[in-house]
């Protein structure tokens, strides 16, 4: 079969990107033709025997996405026109799921969207002039996948009519070959951090993600260990002007990096203390890699964090985070615990299922 992908996809560093990246691999490893339309970078290349069709328009976060939902048409639209599609697939509800919902039904071509968090967690509920764009993405598309239970549930409280029975669990999963608990030390040596436990936070710095309330913890925190920050966004200068300010001892911030396969087995714990979250993929990376995690106690993360991988903790409280992380880093045997349970945890999530009907017909 032949499948058209929209969205996020590398060079573009994220969640969305590496889903699609995952799914896209294992429809090639099984015989199909995978396209992926995504958006405009200089570095855009066919990989992994996957066609990738970069858009025009400005590679600029929170401009790029006015411009994607009419350049992602037209590419698809030209797609459509040499090759013979068998399946579209929207990821993340606005503009890709928008982008191809609409070329989906203009051809008569099924359509699948998936929801990854935000596109609902954030734009729906917090956008109300966009309620009317993701209720029609959502009666539009063919079948509705959501990453994980909290989500499904967040798509069919939306009340779109006949949404429930067309909304499906599709989890994100892990490659446990790319993660693993091969311990590579460059990663310590390159920042000189072989003399404390490391705390790892990696992700995008927006306010969802929390990463202040990591630094207020780190300023009460009786355990002693590096907190190092892997990623770029907005509040970039904003959290690296807060610790020299207030003069927040040990604290690494590395950037956005590529290699993050190589950085988590360095860590001894990793953390996601996100206001809001529909999954947490590197929840399950850290976890692959044999590394105990704490996350909040919101959404998507309490269907991957168990009483025997990690801890729970409140997002608002910065005591709750700052208690987690001494658990962690002071009591040896109990880290050593959960590390002994984390990879089996993440072999649940190991197994990328193709969510296309027609691939089973």
């Amino acid at each position: 079969m032949k499948i058209a992908m929209v969205g996020q996809f590398p060079p573009h560093v994220g969640g969305v990107g590496v889903h699609i990246h995952t799914l896209s691999k294992e429809l090639v490893r099984q015989g199909h033709e995978v396209y992926v339309i995504t958006y405009p970078h200089k570095n855009i290349q066919d990989i992994d025997g996957i066609h990738v069709i970069g858009t025009r328009g400005l590679n600029i976060p929170g401009v790029r996405g006015l411009m994607f939902k009419k350049n992602a048409k037209k590419a698809l639209t030209e797609l459509l026109e040499r090759e013979n599609i068998d399946i579209i697939h929207g990821h993340y509800l606005f503009p890709a799921g928008a982008a191809a919902v609409e070329v989906g039904n203009e051809h008569g071509i099924k359509t699948y969207v998936t929801a990854h968090g935000s596109d609902m967690f954030e734009v729906y509920k917090k956008q109300p002039l966009m309620r009317s764009t993701i209720k029609k993405v959502l009666k539009g598309a063919d079948v509705v996948l959501a990453v994980s239970n909290a989500l499904r549930h967040e798509i069919i409280a939306t009340g779109v009519k006949g949404i429930s029975n067309k909304t499906r669990l599709s989890w994100n999963a892990v490659d446990v070959n790319k993660f693993s608990n091969d311990v590579n030390d460059s990663f310590k040596k390159e920042y000189r951090l072989e003399d404390k436990p490391i705390v790892l936070f990696v992700g995008n710095l927006i306010k969802r993600k929390n990463v202040d309330s990591i630094l207020e913890a780190k300023k009460i925190a009786s355990s002693n260990y590096y907190l190092v920050i892997v990623g770029d966004g907005p509040l970039f200068k904003k959290l690296k002007k807060k610790v020299e300010e207030e003069n927040i001892r040990d604290v690494i911030f590395t950037g956005a990096r590529n290699d993050v396969e190589n950085i988590i087995p360095s860590c001894d714990v990793l953390i996601l203390p996100s206001f809001s979250e529909s999954f947490g993929l590197v929840l399950i990376e850290a976890l692959a890699c044999g590394k105990p995690v704490i996350g909040s106690n919101v959404g998507g993360i309490t269907e991957i964090i168990t009483d025997d991988v990690g801890l729970l903790v409140d997002p608002n409280k910065i005591s709750s985070i700052a208690r987690a992380i001494d658990k962690m880093i002071n009591d040896n045997d109990f880290r050593h615990m959960l590390s002994l349970n984390a990879r089996n945890r993440a072999m649940d999530f190991s197994t990328m299922t193709i969510p296309y009907d027609e691939v089973y017909e």
